[in-house]
């Protein structure tokens, strides 16, 4: 069952771990046929999001939500996220942390810089696969900002 997100939206999945970028976008998939663009760290995501760098002659699509890891090189996720909610242009692009981190000083400081949903990654193969379908329906389903 596909069900495309309100507006065509794409997907923004910032993962520095192509096995889980593979098994996200896979299962994913069976519940969303929109677009999903990958990038493995924070640096090429903030480039994308302010059309910067390698993007500098890019559109940013909209809508947008971005699906952003916290552990990654270059750049981590917290500056991702602390960048775009500092930035009018991107502040109401909805950011779904996804990482394997379930510190609760994480959680609260990714909430405190402006998260909208904070999952961790289980380690076990199947409940991953589970917690990402889920996932895909939550998004499949969420009404989101268009435009900047």
């Amino acid at each position: 069952m596909n069900i495309n997100i309100n507006r065509e939206a794409t997907i923004l999945l910032v993962e520095d771990d192509p096995g889980h970028a593979r098994l996200i976008e896979k299962n994913l998939r069976r519940y969303v046929a929109n677009e999903i663009i990958k990038l493995s760290d924070g640096q090429q995501a903030v480039d994308f999001l302010f059309c910067e760098g390698a993007y500098a002659q890019s559109v940013r699509p909209s809508p947008l939500v971005v699906l952003l890891d916290l552990n990654m090189p270059v750049l981590d996720g917290f500056h991702v996220l602390k960048r775009m909610k500092e930035n009018s242009r991107t502040r109401r692009i909805p950011v779904i942390i996804l990482t394997s981190t379930d510190d609760a000083r994480e959680v609260s400081k990714c909430y405190d810089l402006g998260c909208n949903v904070y999952i961790t990654k289980p380690v076990d193969y199947e409940k991953f696969c589970d917690a990402i379908q889920k996932l895909g329906l939550l998004i499949s389903i969420v009404m989101l900002p268009n435009g900047e």
